[in-house]
């Protein structure tokens, strides 16, 4: 795997930063401060996602990268594996999952394991290591090679423990140790008189003592417990009874609430009967009193009608004489004013004539026209009546039928209710003869009863309980050391247990330590007196672990000496080689080596040694050296080994 380039957005200090990466060895130049481990957090927190965690620390990943102006927190890696595929991974630091873009720039991101917790798991699948393996072997930071002269103990011990368990912070005897201390102060053993399993056997065998003496207690305790649950057991049956009670009553009472309600539809009906009749004898009043009124009014038509017609004959008689009369005096009567004079007499009296008979004709017009509408007026109030006896009718038929449903439903109903009471509560009631009250009145009188049984049963209860009070205190004393005992036992079976797990364990322990020793041991021995070898030009040969002298190595003389006494260089050096060798079958891919001042304290020679062997050992990967020196890049140039030099201003 190789690391192509780092687009730094906004992390950190850094900002609008490129860095194009070669196939071989980088150095990484720049001063104190200048952003070499700002970068190397960016790269590892690219892959595996930014901690809000602060883990014991002032302040997290998250808090301490996190620019502060500006709302971009972001950045992208290219890289490519062993097999070629190439991938762009954007982060927004913010968000929880990177986008990650095939070489076609496809968005692929859905195609790896999304964990809850840790996020978008794509680095993990590709490389087959996590996190923790990544910074604990390919990464090496300038903290973990620099060790003073007092303190070289500690970094043989790691190394040690490397060689020994795989974990430089593992180490096979101080598990044994620690496992022994925590068996011998948390359980004990027969010669600990005041360890917690002693301690536990002693205080039960007390215990059983007590026990002894309260037993008796007991036994007056059951006789109280006994009576108490007789009676309990007939206030439970009295309950249920008057629970069934209740139910009936209930449903009984329901009963005469509906007859109520048939009863209002009922009287309802009579009530609509009644004033259907009422409005019968409306309409016959109505009618024999339109009868007359009809009959008055005709008569005056007829009456008016007869005198017109007299009247009329009369003015035709009066007309014609009118006629015969201007004849003869057109004849007779020479005076000619006088002869005008009368023949204007024809005229008026027709007009007079047709005024009269008109005024007559709008009299009868009048009379008929108020007949018609006296004998609307009584049809309207009648078919009012009419109409109004047979809403009524429809709303009696409409009760008639609900009276009739609710008289054949309601019996059936309460029957089934009834029914369904009884069979719920068939196996409840012991006494049978209560399904035999279905009287109202009865099993009100039946629910009273019972309700005097539960009043005395409760004194008698109150009174056991009294008696029951007696004796409590010492059954509660004989109680709690029947529980202690039991706690005692728990904590006896549970130490038992865990001391069985503690010797299993380090059965396991050894069992796993003498497979370590056996199979991975000698590899990493083996890798890492190669690595010595070549690093410190043959002066030391071969590193090997011994129980009794810890961490040996063989000199060019072929003598041993324990690696406590080699100088603090010497030992760096170690850590470094096993590092190194560390970093091969971790993962399916070569991975990088990223060396962040790791060669702060070496001297010139131990430099030179390093950078050519890993120039060689390591030709098939990528090496990146972060450093604040020009050391690195002035011995490269002067042995002419390839590389590629990165600044940082």
């Amino acid at each position: 795997m190789k690391l192509e380039k780092l687009k730094i957005n906004a992390y950190g200090k850094l900002k609008d930063k490129e860095i194009e990466l070669k196939k071989q060895i980088n150095v990484i130049y720049g001063k104190n401060e200048s952003g070499k481990s700002t970068i190397l957090n960016f790269i590892t927190n690219m892959l595996y996602g930014i901690s809000k965690n602060k883990n014991g620390k002032a302040y997290s990943n998250f808090e301490k990268y996190k620019p502060w102006d500006g709302e971009d927190f972001s950045g992208k890696i290219e890289y490519v594996l062993d097999n070629g595929e190439t991938f762009e991974v954007f982060r927004d630091f913010r968000k929880k999952n990177p986008q990650i873009f095939n070489e076609k720039k496809e968005d692929i991101s859905k195609q790896f394991n999304i964990d809850k917790s840790k996020g978008n798991e794509f680095f993990y699948e590709q490389t087959k290591m996590d996190e923790t393996l990544f910074l604990s072997t390919i990464v090496v930071n300038q903290e973990e090679v620099k060790l003073e002269k007092n303190e070289q103990t500690i970094l043989i011990q790691k190394i040690a423990n490397l060689v020994g368990t795989g974990e430089d912070n593992v180490s096979y005897k101080r598990a044994i140790d620690r496992i022994n201390r925590r068996q011998l102060e948390e359980i004990g053993t027969q010669k600990s008189r005041e360890k917690p399993l002693n301690i536990l056997l002693r205080e039960n065998e007390n215990l059983a003592t007590e026990k002894i003496e309260l037993q008796k207690y007991r036994n007056t305790r059951y006789e109280i417990e006994e009576n108490k649950k007789n009676l309990l057991e007939k206030f439970s049956n009295s309950e249920i009874e008057r629970e069934y009670l209740d139910e009936i009553k209930k449903i009984l009472s329901e009963e005469k609430i509906e007859n109520e309600k048939i009863k209002i539809k009922e009287n309802i009906k009579k009530e609509n009967n009644q004033k259907i009749n009422e409005n019968k004898k409306e309409i016959l009043e109505i009618e024999n009193g339109n009868k007359k009124i009809l009959e008055k009014n005709n008569q005056k038509i007829n009456s008016l009608t007869e005198n017109k017609n007299k009247i009329k004959n009369k003015f035709i008689m009066i007309f014609i004489l009118l006629i015969l009369l201007n004849i003869l005096q057109c004849i007779f009567i020479k005076n000619i004013i006088f002869k005008y004079i009368f023949l204007l007499t024809l005229p008026m009296f027709l007009i007079f004539s047709i005024l009269f008979l008109k005024n007559k004709k709008n009299k009868i017009k009048i009379l008929k026209k108020e007949n018609k509408n006296e004998e609307e007026k009584i049809n309207h109030e009648k078919n009012n009546y009419l109409n109004e006896n047979k809403i009524i009718e429809k709303n009696n038929e409409q009760l008639e039928k609900e009276i009739n449903t609710l008289k054949n439903n309601l019996k059936i109903n309460i029957n089934l209710k009834i029914e369904k009471i009884k069979n719920n509560y068939l196996n409840k009631i012991k006494n049978k003869k209560i399904f035999e009250i279905h009287n109202l009145q009865n099993i009100e009188e039946q629910i009273e009863k019972i309700q005097k049984e539960l009043n005395s049963i409760k004194i008698k209860l109150h009174e056991l309980e009294f008696d029951k009070e007696n004796v409590e205190t010492k059954v509660d004393d004989l109680m709690k050391i029947e529980e202690l005992l039991v706690n005692n036992n728990e904590k006896i079976v549970n130490l038992r247990r865990l001391e069985k797990s503690m010797n299993l364990a380090k059965a396991f322990l050894a069992r796993a330590y003498e497979k370590m020793k056996n199979t991975v041991t000698p590899k990493f021995t083996e890798n890492l007196s190669k690595n010595i070898n070549e690093i410190t030009d043959g002066i030391y040969t071969n590193v090997m672990v011994q129980d009794d002298n810890g961490l040996v190595v063989e000199l060019e003389n072929g003598n041993y000496v324990e690696a406590n006494r080699l100088s603090v260089g010497t030992i760096d050096q170690l850590y470094l080689s096993l590092r190194l060798s560390m970093t091969e079958d971790l993962s399916k891919e070569n991975m990088p080596i990223i060396l962040d001042e790791a060669f702060a304290y070496y001297d010139t020679q131990r430099l030179e040694n390093i950078l050519k062997y890993l120039a060689e050992t390591y030709a098939d990967r990528q090496i990146i050296i972060f450093t604040c020196t020009e050391r690195e890049k002035d011995i490269l140039t002067q042995f002419k080994i390839p590389y590629h030099f990165i600044q940082l201003s």
